[in-house]
């Protein structure tokens, strides 16, 4: 039997995020290298050229390279040999608890702040037992967590932290990249992502004895040929990957530079609406990864009906992240998961989307994009109904 052929897109339509792609004439010299070598994948020249590169253009001291962010986070938790009970988000991908289960260990969802989205450092602490071995926070939308203050938790505990990075590529923290906080950061590099390898990912780590380390688990735990070391996977990024990435590099500060102009438009449009709220801003350097409305009570209509209206005119925002992981069945059932945990959270997820962002987006799209939802601030819609349900 066939696989069913997925629905057309419209010619229109604006999606949340759309690939940065360098011009394809540009890749062939790359492809046309690697046909030369005949080496496609177990760390060839551009896998060690590209991992060189974005510790220069990130400004940390060493880079594992992975096949996908998921991988390289399952593998961070080997790494550093986490067990028991990790502190977490509720507020994020699935691929963050995921991780963990996939570990054999206990996700413990905390609390987020109601500015930054992160996970709120004061509520960390409570959530502390003597099972707890770590801390995985999220850097939500690519603004940084506290990082200063979980340092602290974590070194009063006795705590390791492994930072979910997947939004934070070339995001700094008081001139210096976040990156380097925390035990191990893990990189994204999938399609949505504002650097993209089309899929891959990658561990940034402190020295070369951790870095040798993973490079093991992620090879199957090879040393030598007749050497293995141990109980390893197969997480290697290819050659074509690599090679992208290197491509990519060429044009990502124009790339930052055009969504921070987006994302300044967006504020000026949005700026005043009343049930409108943007997200906070970042007193550091950041990468404008998203672009996250909050749809608050006092907006004519529910979140889920302007998300609604806005697919009707072909613009596909996402309630990013909606549902919350503790709500999905493989979570609820934990303590950390009730709702009455995780207030803030819920409230955010329950108002969230994130509009159309990405480099190629226009100011005549933004200006259609917000001025429907102008439209529906001061006059509503005409199948608005708040007591319809969503």
């Amino acid at each position: 039997m066939s696989a069913p052929t997925p629905p057309a897109k419209p010619a229109n339509a604006l999606y949340v995020t759309q690939p940065l792609l360098p011009p394809l004439e540009d890749f062939i010299p790359y492809l046309e290298k690697i046909w030369e070598n005949k080496i496609l994948t177990n760390t060839g020249p551009f896998h060690h050229e590209l991992e060189q590169a974005l510790c220069d253009y990130l400004g940390v001291k060493h880079i594992c390279l992975f096949t996908n962010g998921t991988l390289a986070l399952i593998t961070a938790l080997q790494a550093l040999r986490i067990t028991g009970e990790v502190i977490t988000t509720p507020y994020s991908f699935v691929a963050t608890a995921h991780s963990l289960v996939w570990n054999g260990i206990r996700p413990v969802f905390v609390d987020i702040d109601p500015l930054t989205f992160n996970l709120d450092t004061d509520k960390i602490e409570a959530a502390i037992t003597p099972q707890t071995t770590a801390i995985m926070p999220v850097h939500c939308y690519g603004l940084p967590c506290d990082v200063d203050g979980i340092e602290r938790i974590a070194d009063n505990y006795g705590l390791k932290i492994i930072y979910d990075a997947a939004h934070a590529f070339g995001v700094q923290h008081n001139g210096a990249s976040v990156l380097n906080h925390g035990d191990l950061s893990v990189l994204s590099f999938h399609a949505t992502k504002v650097f993209n390898t089309f899929e891959g990912g990658a561990i940034v780590c402190p020295d070369a004895k951790t870095k040798q380390r993973i490079d093991h688990l992620k090879n199957f735990g090879i040393v030598s040929e007749t050497s293995v070391v141990a109980p390893g996977i197969n997480g290697k990024m290819s050659e074509i990957n690599a090679a992208f990435g290197l491509l990519q590099l060429k044009g990502i500060d124009q790339a930052l530079q055009r969504r921070q102009m987006v994302d300044a438009y967006y504020r000026q449009k949005l700026s005043g609406l009343k049930g409108i709220q943007c997200h906070a801003q970042s007193a550091g350097k950041t990468n404008h990864a998203y672009f996250p409305i909050l749809v608050k009570p006092d907006f004519p209509i529910s979140r889920d009906q302007l998300f609604q209206y806005l697919r009707e005119n072909n613009i596909f925002a996402r309630r990013y992240f909606y549902p919350l992981i503790s709500d999905f069945p493989m979570y609820r059932g934990l303590a950390s998961s009730a709702p009455a945990n995780l207030p803030v959270a819920r409230q955010i997820a329950d108002q969230v989307i994130c509009l159309p962002q990405y480099p190629a987006l226009t100011f005549e799209q933004v200006d259609m994009i917000t001025d429907l939802i102008a439209s529906v601030a001061c006059h509503g819609t005409p199948s608005a109904d708040r007591t319809a349900g969503t």
